[in-house]
């Protein structure tokens, strides 16, 4: 080959790496241009969101205080009598002193106004129609709004299956969703969501606003048969889920739940409306079973978590109920579980509480163990006056009282996770 056609070759070699090179050139230009263009967008975008993120933090910041100081300007509105009254969850027929009280006439708005109890409870002889349980919870609503300014615990048992006041009641003409263990036992976790949907429609339909529902007690003890056809079951990471499930569930129709009872009720043996019962487990053995259904209840933002009358032998000292315990009640369930919400008491009128304890003493010792409502108490007066007179005498501090009103009016006055009202 000549020189010169070596040094054209060459020449156009060069030429196409000089292309090539310039355009490689230019598309990393433009790649570059691209780059710090979308850099410099994607820098305000970030800056935009960050802005709003503060905006929108400020703006809940601001909320929560107006809601704080709501609630400060509430508490101190209240008397000591209608603070302690605030801690009662009775039935109508505690409220009258009449047996079967199912119409809010003159003698349940003077008995209301005079005792302007957190809630009432409904039971079978309490319910008479749809249209009368309307009613009556359009009704108590009105005398709570009107004497303490705040709307009341509207509440019935209505678990599903054997426990169902409502639909368990032929005359209201409502379908049972079934037995939780079915449910349970089907490993379907939507099907658990589905029953506290459908259970919080009708509850919310009749003027409801509270279920002391959902059970969490994991069933351990084949002869348990208080518990057997009302758990999720027996593997704790089941009935976790499903709890959490039903929560869900009810919140998503502004329904109030009852994760209940705690530390366990499904591995007792006896019945606690009857007499002491015992939970043979160790403080462990609790951790790693029973605590984890309430704690996934805890942690589906529920309301309430009730405490039921149940003896640790092998944890406590003596066979003091859980529900009167301080260990229970302020250092496993507050403390070790990070519980803020409301802590009810199992009904008091129970054997297990009534065999061993008046109201009072029932009633100031649930309050000392951290306990923020009494549910039920065998003589509502009695426990009230108990309370009463222990403030007055300094067994009770009166910020005491104003801590557990104060978490009343937190859910009352306030929104919690889902629940609406």
């Amino acid at each position: 080959m000549s020189g010169k056609r070596r040094k054209r070759r060459r020449r156009r070699t060069g030429r196409l790496a000089l292309g090539i090179g310039c355009m490689l050139l230019s598309a990393g230009a433009f790649a570059a241009v691209i780059y710090f263009s979308n850099a410099g967008r994607d820098e305000a975008e970030q800056e935009g969101a960050s802005q709003q993120t503060k905006e929108d933090s400020a703006t809940r910041e601001e909320e929560t205080k107006t809601q704080e100081s709501e609630i400060d300007q509430k508490l101190e509105g209240l008397t000591l009598q209608e603070k302690i009254a605030q801690m009662f969850m009775i039935t109508p027929d505690a409220l009258t002193g009449v047996q079967g009280t199912w119409n809010p006439g003159e003698v349940t708005e003077t008995a209301y106004k005079e005792r302007p109890v957190g809630g009432l409870i409904m039971m079978e002889n309490n319910l008479v129609s749809q249209d009368q349980i309307k009613t009556w919870n359009d009704t108590i609503t009105g005398f709570s709004k009107e004497v303490v300014g705040v709307e009341p615990f509207l509440s019935v048992d209505e678990e599903g299956g054997t426990v169902a006041r409502i639909a368990g009641n032929a005359a209201l003409g409502i379908e049972n969703v079934g037995n939780m263990s079915e449910i349970g036992a089907s490993g379907d976790s939507q099907k658990a969501y589905d029953a506290g949907e459908t259970i919080g429609t009708y509850l919310k339909e009749l003027g409801f606003n509270m279920d002391f529902a959902p059970m969490a007690d994991v069933w351990t003890n084949q002869e348990n048969t208080v518990a057997q056809y009302r758990a999720f079951g027996s593997d704790p990471e089941t009935v976790s889920e499903m709890v959490s499930e039903a929560i869900k569930g009810f919140h998503s129709q502004g329904i109030y739940t009852v994760a209940k009872h705690f530390p366990g009720h499904g591995g007792t043996s006896g019945d606690s409306h009857e007499g002491t019962v015992y939970l043979n487990s160790t403080k462990e053995e609790l951790e790693s079973c029973e605590f984890l259904p309430f704690q996934a209840a805890i942690d589906a933002d529920t309301e309430f978590v009730m405490v039921g009358h149940i003896s640790l032998p092998n944890i406590l000292e003596d066979d003091t109920p859980a529900s009167l315990s301080e260990e229970v009640v302020t250092e496993m369930l507050r403390n070790d579980l990070g519980f803020d919400g409301i802590v009810i008491t199992d009904a008091m009128n129970m054997g297990a509480i009534t065999n061993d304890y008046t109201s009072a003493e029932a009633a100031v010792q649930a309050v000392q163990a951290g306990v923020d409502m009494i549910l039920m108490p065998q003589n509502f007066e009695d426990a009230y006056q108990g309370i009463l007179s222990a403030v007055n005498s300094g067994t009770i501090s009166e910020d005491r009282i104003d801590e557990s009103v104060r978490r009343i009016l937190e859910v009352k006055m306030g929104e919690s996770g889902e629940s609406a009202s």
